[in-house]
């Protein structure tokens, strides 16, 4: 088999880099996300220093990427938990939806957008970033904490309205009908409601299954049957994050403690793949046009997403310190921004810069944030009463 030199050669400076970035966010006690976002945009098409060799690697890697994220994030939980969480914040749902998918509607109209353009952009403004913000609850320490349940509720109905959003905008944008966009619902919501039900009731039978005593064993069932089901949620247009955190809420105990400790280094060398793609995927050329817009909705995403976890947060009477980390941890968008301008681009062509410059801003400003919002030192002084 031959192997490229240039392949190996750019994958080996760029894990070398990247474990430098790493050890100098560590060194200063904040996630290594920023760093590995702007290493992205540097070494991208029209960056300082591309890396043609190992752009596949990297794009492949980020999809495997996002599904490790979201199955260790389930492993941290089960059904039962989720199931009410997820009761409870129905009406956090909805004000995520009003308030966070608003101004991406109000800014495609006065854009000149397309329909299909205007709801797309509004899909960007309103999904947080699963995958960078289960990275930044693992990063900072966080999954205990009290406010983290409502944050993943928030984020779980976002993935979960997702196979409602994205058959209706592809339909759209390729100029379907509403019959065919209405097939697409059913079969998504089908899907979803019949994989969550079998998790639920039948998960036992999948976590003896997958559990062996050699860690080997562990890992690649564990790995294999995860991408198995990632594939099929993305088959029936849900997103395959959705299906990987539902195999993770399937096991349970002294499993899902071993799923944890096996699949950790995959993890986090997969995540780092996702976020330099995210990084990949943006020419600096093109943002400096759509900067002025991308701003601004940053600014508002910001004040959005902080008043939905604060509410959200509330709901499960979390004191101010928690309720302001819940905020901030859902800042970030991500990996759901770019799908969706991916799909509705052709049909509205300036929303691609756009999206893109405001996916890059607010995923590197949105850990720094979170990082910040747990800072004690700055914290004390909103006077809390309290732990959180």
């Amino acid at each position: 088999m031959h192997t490229s030199l240039a392949l190996l050669l750019e994958l080996g400076v760029i894990l070398v880099g990247l474990s430098v970035l790493g050890a100098a966010a560590r060194r200063w006690s904040f996630s290594p996300i920023p760093l590995y976002l702007l290493a992205g945009l540097a070494l991208g098409e029209g960056g300082i220093a591309p890396v043609s060799a190992a752009g596949e690697f990297v794009e492949v890697g980020a999809s495997i990427g996002v599904v490790l994220l979201l199955l260790t994030l389930g492993l941290e939980f089960n059904t039962a938990e989720l199931t009410h969480s997820l009761r409870r914040h129905v009406p956090s749902a909805v004000v995520d939806l009003v308030l966070n998918a608003t101004p991406g509607a109000v800014a495609g109209w006065l854009l000149g957008l397309s329909w299909p353009g205007v709801l797309a952009l509004a899909g960007a403004t309103w999904i947080s970033s699963s995958g960078i913000i289960s990275r930044l609850l693992t990063d900072l320490r966080r999954l205990a904490n009290r406010e983290t349940p409502a944050v993943l509720s928030v984020l779980v109905m976002e993935d979960f309205a997702m196979a409602i959003y994205l058959p209706v905008l592809v339909v759209l944008a390729s100029g379907g009908t509403w019959w065919q966009a209405l097939i697409g619902v059913l079969i998504a919501i089908g899907s979803v409601t019949a994989a969550f039900v079998a998790s639920h009731r039948w998960g036992h039978h999948v976590n003896r299954w997958l559990a062996h005593p050699d860690d080997e064993q562990l890992m690649l069932r564990v790995l294999g049957s995860t991408l198995v089901v990632a594939a099929l949620a993305e088959l029936v247009s849900v997103s395959a994050a959705v299906g990987a955190f539902l195999v993770g809420l399937t096991l349970t105990g002294t499993t899902a403690e071993r799923a944890r400790a096996v699949l950790a280094p995959l993890r986090d060398l997969f995540a780092a793949a996702f976020f330099l793609a995210i990084g990949f995927a943006v020419s600096p050329a093109d943002l400096l046009p759509a900067l002025p817009a991308a701003l601004a909705l940053a600014v508002i995403g910001i004040l959005t997403k902080v008043a939905t976890g604060w509410y959200a947060a509330r709901r499960d009477r979390i004191a101010v310190r928690g309720r302001l980390r819940a905020g901030t941890a859902l800042i970030a968008r991500g990996e759901f921004s770019v799908v969706i301008m991916s799909l509705a681009g052709a049909a509205s062509p300036g929303l691609g810069p756009v999206v893109t410059a405001y996916v890059l801003v607010l995923a590197t400003i949105g850990p720094l944030l979170t990082r910040w919002s747990g800072d004690w030192r700055w914290a004390r002084r909103t006077r809390v009463r309290g732990k959180a």
